[in-house]
């Protein structure tokens, strides 16, 4: 396979660029194409079929793109389609699960949070996860109910932000958990909003860097480190209004190129 062929990733919305930020950070030199699939989002209220079926036509639209690998950015996505898209596909695909296993080791008052998704804390992959790491650990699961509506507008500082945020982590500070891991990837953009709310003593995890190392693991085992030095091409499609994307990316304006597209 030709080494300058892309990283395909895709999310529900523009919540992934949270991991695209960990991977090209680490992989600076690699081409990547980017789909946010905000048109549906959020895929956490969606039925595990509903899901499984917005995975592979996210799949399908980067194979489209003739890419090398594709990264799941989605934890609703990965703990319920991973499975079916490693199956139905021969690409290597890598997914994005709850940092439950560091939490639970570093955990000094044997009680952590989870801030997911409905479609994260109900899927098998999830419970499986949590049950091998957590067996003397108290864990506070909580639904982030309203949270990537708000963030896909890029409200991530608004009252309503802050006062969806006082709700959702009020059980776990009741709790004295000690960590809080982040089970979206939409979710490294409201850390900021957290921190402001939370007690200083609660820890933050999310899976961001993880994904990354794990990408360039996975391309240099198979040979596929891009060596070309020339500037790569890093292209971002939504289905929706490109506003936030350009919001989030902002940074990174002379670097990138964002289109709006069907699929």
């Amino acid at each position: 396979m030709n080494k300058n062929k892309a990283i395909g990733i895709f999310d529900s919305g523009v919540g992934g660029t949270s991991i695209w930020k960990e991977i090209n950070k680490l992989l600076p030199l690699e081409n990547t194409i980017y789909l946010a699939d905000s048109i549906n989002a959020p895929y956490g209220n969606k039925s595990p079929e509903e899901i499984t079926e917005l995975s592979i036509k996210n799949t399908e639209k980067l194979l489209e793109f003739d890419c090398k690998i594709i990264v799941v950015a989605c934890n609703t996505a990965t703990t319920n389609a991973i499975k079916t898209l490693r199956g139905k596909y021969s690409i290597p695909i890598i997914g994005i699960e709850p940092a439950i296993k560091p939490a639970a080791l570093a955990t000094k008052s044997k009680s952590i949070g989870i801030l997911a998704t409905k479609g994260t804390l109900s899927s098998a992959l999830f419970s499986q996860t949590n049950s091998e790491f957590t067996k003397d650990i108290s864990v506070v699961e909580i639904i982030g109910e309203g949270l990537v509506p708000l963030i896909e507008k890029g409200d991530l500082d608004s009252p309503e932000m802050y006062a969806l945020l006082k709700t959702h982590t009020q059980p776990m500070i009741m709790a004295n958990v000690d960590f809080i891991v982040l089970g979206c990837s939409h979710y490294p953009y409201i850390v900021n909003a957290l921190k402001d709310i939370l007690p200083e003593h609660i820890q933050i995890i999310d899976s961001g860097e993880a994904v990354a190392k794990q990408t360039k693991t996975v391309l240099q085992n198979l040979d596929l480190i891009r060596e070309d030095t020339e500037k790569p091409k890093l292209e971002f499609f939504t289905n929706d209004t490109t506003q936030t994307l350009e919001f989030l990316l902002a940074r990174y304006a002379d670097e990138i190129n964002i289109y709006k597209a069907q699929f």
